[in-house]
């Protein structure tokens, strides 16, 4: 599933009243979890932690926690958009954002993220308000094309790059200047993302290696574990705990 991450004694998540998105909360506990590295999904998230909101874009690499988010007792609230729909709800294309952390005052007016943070800032309960701050702003934004649903659906499934394009009648060159806005990156890019996804939730639930790059769609265990590294900087079984 695109945007899922495990749950831990530090790390929580649930599905969110926007459709498609989750809300999830990090505190920092003053141990080595703090920085266990944020792998790319494909997906961008509003930010929040006292005083500050901010925006994570889509990652092409791994983001290791630092700075304000290692401080223990430290909580970060986030609201994680699927593939390709953020950009219509911040008004930036995604790939301006793309491997940054942004302030929320450098992509809207800073009055606006000023007046934002206070209120969520001020929330006896932060996570409900930032996500009804999602959602009224959300509710004004046009709404996604919906050829991105299609895209991601397709990619995830493992179907070729030019097999998506070709169920959206386009052909690749068109499909990857739709891609770069939407989702920050091109279509193979993508699809590489939803594949790293695939194969570490299969490797999760207990499959070998050899059957988690075959049935994730990779050419060979091998494969699997260059990609694995590439993307995320640790071998697999030091990713996963192995």
């Amino acid at each position: 599933m695109t945007g899922s991450r495990v749950a831990s004694r530090d790390y929580r998540e649930r599905p969110s009243l926007l459709p498609g998105a989750v809300v999830w909360t990090r505190v920092a506990t003053g141990g080595p979890g703090d920085a266990r590295p944020v792998l790319p999904d494909g997906c961008m998230d509003l930010l929040w932690t006292e005083g500050r909101l901010f925006v994570a874009g889509p990652d092409t690499r791994a983001y290791v926690p630092r700075g304000m988010e290692l401080v223990p007792g430290k909580a970060i609230v986030g609201i994680r958009f699927r593939p390709g729909a953020a950009p219509a709800f911040l008004g930036v294309p995604a790939h301006e954002l793309r491997d940054q952390r942004q302030e929320l005052a450098d992509l809207w007016s800073a009055a606006e993220a000023r007046r934002l943070t206070e209120r969520v800032d001020d929330a006896d309960d932060p996570v409900a308000v930032l996500e009804a701050v999602a959602a009224e702003r959300a509710a004004r934004a046009e709404p996604p094309d919906p050829v991105l649903a299609h895209v991601v659906a397709s990619l995830e499934a493992g179907h070729s790059v030019a097999r998506t394009a070709a169920g959206l009648g386009i052909n690749t060159r068109q499909l990857h200047r739709r891609s770069l806005p939407a989702f920050g990156y091109g279509p193979k890019t993508l699809a590489r993302v939803l594949r790293l996804q695939r194969a570490l939730a299969l490797a999760r639930e207990g499959m070998s290696y050899a059957d988690t790059a075959a049935v994730a769609g990779f050419a060979d265990q091998a494969h699997l574990a260059r990609d694995v590294k590439e993307l995320t900087g640790v071998p697999l079984g030091t990713l996963l705990g192995g």
